[in-house]
């Protein structure tokens, strides 16, 4: 199969960022593949080369551009490795391989998760893997821990709740807080940080939802441009900084650099190793300065992780969400839970420690967190609504000019 071909195909229905190989010894077709959806514009971008004159044998990982078979379709729903030979209407007939036979590894799709063969690493050849020599960690609770623990007692604290009512009272004394930083001038920084749909961004929004965005605002830097790349690391972060009486929320951070960037293999070692030197001295600096720094990590695990990324393929309004980076974030698990607690050990401090949300209930989440940063930050209700008198209407004899010579917005609702 020509490359180009190979790409065509592909580019409508696979949800894929990822690669595959084929074993030379078994197989006789090798692709590296890396696709992107044409409907969400990403572009394509396949190489595909024979290493025989003819494929006898394919995956369903090789096999992109076929589309998939009713009894293909049926495995998906509980997934085991196929192997398709040969052709029926719909391209391919599934050949059922025993489990033990195969390294699974997980291609998403619009619809389904298909399970594929994998040897090696499928993004390796675009993003080499991080090294972690000379890098020591401590233990912490990792992001799977809060799905394999036993359904929660009585004596954990939890009780039932009713989200809408107590995220309105929550939010009420998120107001009052608001004006209390207005009126004593005081600087407040939050930092989220956390995996891909881990739930950072629902968490931001109530929050911010019944606050003034003048007071409480939203920081999400952008990728650095050249120039700034060649800044010092938290240059571009110091200007987001907040005055006296503003609360600045950071949705990602300068913690990129212990997370995204050194995964993903976008800083050098050096680089990384200075952050983790200096991250704990330049967030001195800044308490020392006066200003009120709370960082939260969202846990989330990767069942749930997995569930939130076919719900974002599906609804059209979420689909901007699913980044090409999330999907090749996901098949660096391992080493994003590494990098986290190395992150941890060293910039979880007592100055500036790390508060850990179970994010795998999205609800119970942002009302968790809501009432922990109240509890953090002393304040009084200073809205004294009784002082608070209308003034009435200006009288006057002015005319106003006619309706029809403004331009009204179509009626349609």
């Amino acid at each position: 199969m020509a490359a180009s071909a190979l790409a065509r195909a592909a580019a409508p229905s696979l949800f894929c960022v990822s690669g595959n190989k084929t074993s030379e010894r078994k197989g006789a077709f090798h692709s590296q593949c890396r696709v992107k959806s044409l409907q969400s514009g990403w572009g394509t971008d396949c190489a595909a080369q024979s290493l025989t004159a003819r494929a006898s044998t394919f995956t369903t990982g090789v096999q992109l551009g076929a589309t998939p078979c009713s009894s293909l379709r049926s495995h998906a729903r509980n997934p085991r490795s196929i192997t398709c030979k040969g052709n029926d209407d719909n391209g391919l007939v599934p050949t059922k391989v025993k489990k033990k036979d195969k390294k699974k590894k997980k291609y998403f799709k619009r619809e389904d998760v298909i399970e594929a063969e994998e040897e090696g690493d499928p993004i390796g050849d675009l993003f080499p893997r991080p090294s972690w020599e000379g890098i020591k960690r401590s233990a912490h609770v990792s992001d799977d821990a809060f799905a394999k623990r036993e359904k929660p007692q009585p004596e954990d604290g939890k009780r039932p709740y009713k989200y809408k009512e107590e995220l309105a009272e929550l939010q009420a004394e998120l107001v009052k807080l608001q004006e209390w930083i207005k009126h004593k001038g005081l600087r407040v920084v939050t930092i989220f940080e956390g995996r891909d749909a881990a739930g950072k961004g629902g968490i931001i929004r109530r929050i911010t939802e019944r606050t003034s965005p003048r007071t409480v605002s939203v920081a999400a830097l952008g990728t650095p441009s050249d120039r700034e790349k060649t800044q010092w690391y938290f240059q571009r972060y110091v200007p987001r900084l907040p005055a006296a009486g503003e609360w600045i929320i950071f949705d990602r951070s300068w913690y990129n650099r212990a997370g995204v960037e050194k995964v993903m293999g976008f800083c050098t070692d050096a680089e990384y190793k200075q952050f983790l030197k200096t991250c704990p001295l330049f967030e001195n600096l800044l308490i020392d300065s006066g200003i009120i720094l709370i960082k939260y990590w969202v846990s989330v695990s990767s069942k749930e992780q997995e569930k939130r990324f076919k719900e974002r393929l599906k609804r059209p309004e979420k689909r901007w969400k699913l980044s090409p980076m999330d999907l090749y974030a996901r098949s660096r698990w391992s080493d994003y839970s590494y990098a986290k607690d190395v992150m941890f050990s060293h910039t979880d401090t007592k100055t500036s420690p790390w508060f850990v949300i179970d994010g795998n209930d999205k609800k119970a989440a942002r009302l968790n967190t809501i009432r922990h940063i109240l509890s953090l930050i002393p304040y009084e209700d200073v809205i004294k609504t009784q002082d608070i008198k209308i003034p009435p209407k200006q009288e006057d004899n002015y005319e106003r000019p006619p309706l029809r010579e403004q331009t009204f917005v179509p009626q349609e609702f």
